[in-house]
């Protein structure tokens, strides 16, 4: 005997409710972890990168006119020395980012890995269902052929009277 398939309401009984992973892994990073990722999402833009090249276009520019030309009266913010002092500080700067750089990106690639396993199990998910609807199908087929068994109606005539009809109406 041929076992009915399950129903759309067994499906939907059996069926685990789909994970946020959005929310799942926000709710679940450190506050110090949150403020990395903050600035691995601002310093690792275009405009933080313009910002910083405009500084220091603009410092640098005032201080080298304000040293070399004395005749505007400007004062140097740093003079000469103070120069190699202000690229200690940004290499300084670059040093300390690029661990809070490195931390945001592995709380990224931590999302990334989550959202992966979520994508598997939807597919799980949807294979599943595919597998009942093929057993659905199987299973409609099984009734339809025994009913063109009590007709007296074999399967090739009844396929052959099917794609005539699907014939016919393409000319039509």
């Amino acid at each position: 005997m041929v076992q009915m398939p399950p129903s759309l309401d067994d499906i939907r009984k059996h069926r685990k409710p789909l994970k946020n992973v959005n929310d799942e892994v926000m709710s679940s990073i450190k506050p110090l972890d949150r403020l990395a990722m903050i600035i691995t999402e601002r310093v690792g833009t275009m405009g933080f990168f313009l910002a910083i090249f405009t500084w220091t276009i603009l410092w640098c520019s005032y201080n080298i006119i304000a040293t070399e030309l004395p005749g505007l009266h400007w004062k140097a913010f740093d003079p000469f020395p103070a120069f190699v002092a202000y690229l200690l500080m940004s290499n300084v700067l670059q040093i300390m980012l690029m661990p809070l750089i490195m931390v945001g990106q592995n709380l990224q690639g931590l999302h990334s890995e989550k959202r992966a396993q979520s994508d598997f199990e939807v597919n799980v998910k949807a294979e599943r269902e595919i597998e009942i609807i093929l057993h659905h199908l199987e299973f409609q087929n099984s009734v339809l052929i025994k009913m063109l068994e009590k007709l007296g109606i074999s399967q090739e005539d009844a396929v052959a009277q099917v794609t005539s009809e699907k014939v016919l109406r393409g000319l039509s």
